[in-house]
């Protein structure tokens, strides 16, 4: 956690300056800080450690980009035109502290932030940087980026699949290709456990929207039900989602690329995995 607080402090250390709003550098350092679970670039740096990283600032700045890349997703999702959250992480949500514009144009910088952080730490291994902009990249937009996710909230009809593997399971997905691409491995082989780590997530963040409060979520519950999205909690119930969550860290267990760590790394996911739902419904890893 140290690591990766250092590298996002360091990426925002990019954007200061003189000429540069107050107001501005002010949300943005808001939205980062203090975080959440860390969990996408803890991801990352994990599948980096597991590939025998040779690079760590420039997977230090991958897991930074990824995570910078979250926190703007969740400024523009607490926006009055869509979720209209006042709460994240249990304070005032960015549109709420700072005004709406500024959070508009917040999440914008913190998206550009991500890419500036990857070329100023690209020097150290400058041929891994296509690939790995081209990972984040397609993690943001259409088809099936994070952008994409918003999108289908939009939509009259929502195919849950494509809605969770955009909104959630994209940014998990580049997680952990581009924490393979920065230890200089081939990235293809990692999308797999990635969309199966995000939807997984996304299964826990549904069951949390129901059976949690406001006070253990640090932000509104029951906002699906509220906004009519698509919850797989809603779609199948309690207990055959958490029966679907627990297949899908298996099977991301099971699709792990041959790699020097691979051991520790099934810890991590398990470990993970274990965080992910509320006490009174999970069981212990396996």
């Amino acid at each position: 956690m140290t690591r990766i607080e250092r590298s996002l402090a360091q990426a925002l250390g990019l954007a200061r300056g003189a000429a540069a709003p107050p107001s501005l550098l002010a949300a943005m350092r808001y939205a980062v800080f203090p975080g959440g679970a860390r969990i996408r670039p803890r991801l990352c740096l994990a599948v980096a450690r597991a590939c025998a990283e040779d690079s760590v600032g420039l997977s230090g700045a991958a897991a930074a980009a990824i995570e910078l890349l979250h926190c703007a997703s969740l400024v523009h999702d607490d926006l009055p035109c869509f979720d209209d959250a006042a709460t994240r992480r249990g304070r005032p949500s960015v549109h709420k502290a700072f005004g709406e514009r500024i959070a508009v144009l917040t999440g914008d910088a913190l998206i550009a932030l991500s890419f500036q952080a990857l070329a100023h730490a690209a020097s150290a291994a400058p041929a891994r940087l296509v690939t790995l902009v081209g990972i984040i990249a397609r993690s943001i937009g259409a088809p099936s980026g994070i952008i994409a996710g918003q999108a289908w909230e939009c939509e009259a009809q929502i195919v849950l699949a494509d809605y969770q593997r955009a909104k959630t399971g994209s940014l998990f997905a580049a997680a952990t290709a581009a924490g393979a691409c920065a230890a200089g491995r081939e990235a293809g082989p990692w999308h797999a456990l990635g969309e199966r780590i995000g939807e997984a997530y996304q299964i826990a963040d549904d069951i949390r929207d129901v059976v949690s409060n406001e006070e253990e979520l640090g932000k509104p519950a029951g906002r699906d039900q509220a906004l009519g999205r698509p919850n797989a909690v809603h779609r199948l119930g309690i207990g055959p989602a958490v029966a679907r969550l627990e297949d899908l860290v298996q099977s991301a267990i099971e699709v792990i690329p041959h790699c020097p760590g691979a051991a520790d790394l099934r810890t991590h996911i398990l470990s993970e995995a274990s965080r992910l739902l509320p006490r009174e419904l999970a069981r212990p890893a396996a």
